[in-house]
């Protein structure tokens, strides 16, 4: 028996049906606000599956004092980046046609310019530095580890980079030889046994919505000493808010400036 808010399946099946013929004609994209996201899978039998995509919510609350996991920050900001910068050459990171959202998600405020956050991306046969990804993972908050566990983590040995990207359902090995790009690989972290090649190779979306850029932590270094002039009292609080609420969800309570819709 469905729900009671939830919608009709009959309505659901002639919108899902007047979507798919009508979005090719048009050439835009839709946003299609649902209550169950499941209904993803139904939209991709009718349209092309890779041009359908979930923008999820946060799953914390500001009370909860938590940060959102970086896969689904990952899934967003993938969204997003697609949106903004579409890749036409690989249909995973190309044209987006349906976008279904919670009403939740649609409703959360978010840092304006998350589309324009560029993704580490590397391909086979291409040359570059392993020092320099390293650094640009480390500036997209991944965390490097000796053997990593779970999604926005990286682990080097040697000339051998492995990466679990938030949106990949299995990590990546990308094997160095010298400054080129020899090959990428999925595997398995369980046993580390190697799966099949890595087509589109690595595409790796930042894991926090908000970056520690210099420009970040020169504009907080600006605002801190703005405020405590203006309010010599607020040192206690902002200490103690520091050690007890996410970084994330102070983009949320910001000046109107740092925290825009987009």
């Amino acid at each position: 028996m469905a729900a009671p808010d939830a919608p009709e399946p009959n309505a659901m099946k002639k919108l899902f049906l007047l979507l798919a013929a009508l979005l090719p004609l048009a050439g835009v994209t839709a946003l299609v606000v649902l209550v169950a996201a499941a209904l993803v899978a139904a939209l991709r039998t009718l349209l092309p599956p890779d041009g359908v995509v979930e923008y999820p919510s946060w799953e914390t609350l500001p009370h909860e004092r938590l940060s959102p996991r970086s896969d689904t920050v990952g899934r967003r900001l993938a969204v997003l980046r697609r949106l903004a910068h579409p890749d036409a050459g690989d249909p995973e990171t190309g044209p987006v046609s349906v976008v279904v959202a919670s009403v939740r998600s649609v409703l959360q405020p978010q840092v304006k310019g998350l589309g324009d956050l560029e993704p580490v991306a590397l391909k086979a046969g291409r040359t570059t530095d392993l020092e320099e990804v390293v650094r640009a993972l480390a500036a997209a908050a991944y965390s490097r580890v000796e053997l990593f566990e779970k999604r926005g983590e990286f682990a080097v040995r040697g000339g051998i980079l492995d990466v679990f990207p938030p949106t990949e359902d299995y990590p990546v090995r990308i094997e160095f030889w010298g400054d080129e790009v020899e090959e990428i690989r999925y595997f398995k972290v369980a046993d580390q046994r190697s799966l099949e090649i890595a087509e589109h190779g690595l595409w790796a979306p930042p894991c926090r919505e908000l970056l520690l850029t210099d420009q970040v932590r020169e504009r907080a270094a600006a605002d801190h000493a703005r405020h405590l002039e203006r309010h010599p009292d607020a040192r206690a609080w902002i200490r103690q808010a520091a050690w007890s609420v996410p970084l994330s969800w102070f983009v949320l309570v910001g000046t109107p400036s740092s925290s825009e819709r987009v």
